[in-house]
């Protein structure tokens, strides 16, 4: 790899992976296009040069970088360091690189990278053997069944909004699930309080608490927040605001354990997505804000008497992880909910770096990849629990003749009947489909993941029961304490 070639990838292929989003969203609707995966590598060359953003001129500055030295063509390269922002600079002289690779404070914004990743030779922060050489992540290792210990089940409360396909509280299945957690509850952004998602989730609380009748030692948690929560709007900088706050955080913990009490929840799972980023309302003094709020509501809880629990979600994104103080977070919850789904849908086909092309949305090398970053920080893997997803990203592919993964798409597949929006379905739509006949379904077995195509240029990316054993295999080969499931109600039992 030339010089070039490996600034380039240092410059634009950094991040990990798309994020984790749409399954805690309140809408099936498209993600953002802000997000920059690595992963194909082969869609990222194309993009550079029709862009050129790595040379630069007199007239012409960097994108990224300073403009070094002209050459007698009168062009230049952009790039970090003395070599480049020093005495030979010739525009955006005063940039600095992301982390400093042995050039000094001077020129650089921070010593180091965010969760420990690797610091380029050209100031880039990254994971890949052109960030860290031959240094190598230790990940846990285990021979047992630790992951079988706990299955925590998010369940939608508004599931029963749709026209088909409805699960209501006696209708979730039992015996499966150690831990419920009903989605969503929301804080009201003026005076802090617990406030219902809407009429019909507060009207569901006590049916779902009410499971632990019929199944000993099931918990039923509350969760707050969720992707739609910090959409623009009213509650876009809530978490923020709270988490800035001891005096809002005061009334949040009284109306927080005054709720629990009422509706007989056992634990909240605090859903913020995502602190520190701005595109999501966050702030960059969220990162020490929210070890803060996690840290006060654990002591409240402790002096009510009884064991209420907590837990976070954490997304795969490096490019949102990185506003998580995982070190910090981690001893005041109970565990940590990894989102590992959505890795990959149809807001990929604006996203410059990828492109329209089909890719699994719960591929296990990306999954092990992603969960890297905890193991960088020395997160404890009892803590972790591994997200599955009981629904499927689907595509139309734009030529019938290619389905392969990598194969392009033209846009989202039809609408499911019950859950009603393009690119995606649920496990039971998947289900029906299958039932039907007429479908080729194929294996990847290195993404753990299985590929159901029909009428000719419909690709859906699914979980069933030999690819969800083999993603238990893989947490308990890596020590992981659970798994958790997006979402109870979209499987049918099957």
């Amino acid at each position: 790899m030339s010089v070039i070639s490996a600034f380039l990838l240092c410059l634009f292929g950094w991040q990990l992976t798309s994020s984790a989003v749409f399954a805690h969203n309140l809408a099936w609707g498209a993600l953002p296009s802000n997000l920059d995966p690595v992963y194909p590598f082969q869609f990222l060359s194309t993009s550079f040069a029709s862009d050129d953003g790595y040379t630069c001129a007199k007239d012409k500055g960097c994108k990224i970088g300073c403009c070094g030295p002209i050459d007698s063509t009168g062009s230049g390269y952009c790039g970090f360091g003395p070599e480049f922002c020093g005495k030979n600079c010739t525009s955006n002289c005063d940039r600095k690189s992301e982390c400093d690779p042995g050039w000094g404070k001077e020129w650089s914004q921070a010593s180091t990278c965010p969760l420990n990743v690797c610091c380029s030779k050209f100031g880039f922060c990254g994971t890949t053997k052109d960030f860290c050489g031959d240094a190598t992540v230790v990940s846990p290792q285990c021979s047992g069944t630790s992951a079988k210990g706990r299955t925590v089940g998010y369940y939608e409360g508004w599931n029963l909004e749709r026209p088909c396909g409805k699960m209501g509280p006696p209708d979730i299945p039992l015996g499966y699930y150690t831990h419920i957690n009903y989605a969503f509850a929301s804080i009201d952004p003026q005076t802090f309080r617990i406030a219902p998602m809407d009429n019909l989730t507060a009207s569901l609380y006590q049916g779902v608490t009410a499971l632990k009748r019929q199944q000993s030692h099931l918990e039923v948690w509350i969760a707050i927040g969720g992707w739609a929560f910090n959409d623009p709007g009213p509650t876009r900088t809530t978490f923020s605001d709270l988490a800035a706050s001891e005096a809002a955080q005061d009334t949040f913990f009284g109306s927080l354990i005054s709720f629990m009490q009422k509706n007989r929840f056992d634990g909240v799972d605090i859903d913020w997505e995502y602190p520190v980023t701005d595109e999501r309302g966050g702030r960059p003094e969220d990162y020490v804000n929210f070890v803060t709020l996690v840290k006060r509501l654990r002591e409240q809880l402790n002096q009510t008497g009884r064991k209420y629990g907590i837990s976070i979600t954490l997304p795969t994104s490096y490019w949102y992880l990185r506003g998580f103080d995982i070190v910090n977070l981690e001893p005041h919850v109970d565990f940590l909910n990894v989102m590992s789904y959505d890795i990959h849908g149809t807001w990929d086909s604006t996203n410059k770096q990828l492109g329209p092309y089909a890719f699994a949305h719960t591929n296990l090398t990306e999954i092990n990849s992603a969960l890297e970053l905890l193991w960088r920080n020395n997160i404890n893997p009892e803590r972790v629990n591994l997200g599955l997803g009981f629904y499927g990203r689907s595509f139309t592919m734009k030529n019938p003749g290619c389905k392969k993964p990598g194969c392009e798409f033209s846009g989202g597949a039809r609408a499911g009947e019950c859950t009603g929006t393009p690119g995606v379905l649920a496990t039971y739509e998947v289900n029906k489909i299958i039932q039907k006949g007429g479908t080729e379904m194929t294996l990847d077995k290195d993404a753990a993941v299985t590929i159901v195509t029909w009428d000719k240029d419909q690709w859906v990316s699914i979980d069933n029961q030999e690819t969800l054993r083999m993603k238990m295999d893989y947490a308990n080969k890596r020590c992981l304490g659970g798994t958790m499931v997006w979402a109870i109600d979209l499987d049918d039992g099957t």
